[in-house]
């Protein structure tokens, strides 16, 4: 098949890309390297089923394509927040003009949609069916309610042009190819443990976070694609079991023994969650998919990938 991978360069979808082309696909990566990195996906440019594509989805974008992964969006709050008007029209735009080129060309299309829809959650762990708390004029809201708007418009063309959609919530992520500076706590311990300095919690660490390898994420992305049910989601793709931030400082620094750092708390940004977990009961039934790579064996390749990159 011919498959169009917006936000193609990025941290997820290199590892897409990657996964769709060892299936023998044709794959068009989209992106505009605000946050994707060419060098997530240096080793594919030469294979010949691969093409690189320089675009900003909120332009339409014209080819002819069986299916398409729209990923397109900064997803750190670092990202999403130094521009947060484009972050919005990136998930609004983008969802219209994706939708726009499913419509024309009769592809079906997948939406990855976030945990963040559920915003600070009143509900525990966090199913489908709960429509969220989330805050529509603080600091997050242009990542939040855009990627909620973004589902809207996805159901809406489901319904009026009866297009052909996926939609899936993903849930903290995270593995080799990561962008250093994201922000994103993963991230954020292990170059601080690697560097020597110290682990910022944000908080006291008791907040909770979920945290799925990406390789697992990658196959229920897939799962749900090509699903042949007519269930269309959203449904959660992420790992039930459920670690505190404190917990995740802890671990990281003990698998990097060479490390000096100690942990830091600071002040608590506005409208952090204080638990993220999903309920992956609709993925098991649907499509049979559940994660399979426990925490220290996805922090191992995590850590060996920045020791690589980081001198």
């Amino acid at each position: 098949m011919k498959i169009l991978v917006t936000g193609g360069a990025g941290f997820i979808g290199s590892h897409l890309c990657k996964k769709l082309l060892a299936a023998g696909n044709e794959v068009l990566c989209v992106d505009n390297f605000f946050t994707g990195s060419k060098k997530n996906i240096l080793d594919l440019l030469k294979n010949p089923k691969f093409e690189l594509l320089r675009h900003d989805v909120t332009f339409p974008l014209y080819v002819e394509i069986d299916q398409i992964y729209n990923l397109a969006c900064p997803a750190s709050p670092v990202h999403y927040q130094f521009d947060p008007v484009q972050t919005t029209k990136t998930s609004v735009h983008g969802a219209i003009n994706m939708l726009g080129l499913a419509k024309r060309t009769r592809a079906k299309i997948l939406q990855a949609s976030t945990s963040e829809v559920y915003g600070d959650p009143d509900v525990h762990p966090q199913p489908e069916s709960y429509w969220g708390k989330v805050n529509p004029i603080g600091i997050r809201s242009c990542y939040d309610e855009g990627k909620r708007c973004a589902e809207t418009l996805f159901f809406d063309y489901y319904r009026q042009h009866n297009t052909k959609i996926r939609v899936i919530r993903i849930f903290n992520t995270y593995g080799p190819n990561m962008n250093p500076h994201d922000g994103r706590v993963v991230s954020n311990f292990i170059v601080q443990a690697l560097k020597n300095k110290d682990i910022t919690i944000y908080g006291d660490g008791s907040q909770t976070r979920s945290f799925q390898y990406v390789d697992d994420l990658i196959s229920g992305m897939i799962k749900m694609m090509n699903n042949k049910k007519d269930f269309v989601g959203p449904v959660n793709i992420g790992n039930p079991i459920e670690f505190t931030i404190k917990e995740l400082a802890e671990k990281i620094i003990s698998m990097i023994p060479e490390s000096t750092s100690k942990i830091i708390f600071e002040d608590l940004p506005q409208d952090d969650p204080r638990q993220r977990k999903p309920d992956i009961t609709l993925a098991k039934k649907e499509l049979n998919w559940e994660p399979t790579v426990q925490l220290e064996a996805g922090l191992t390749k995590t850590i060996e990938y920045f020791k690589s990159i980081i001198k």
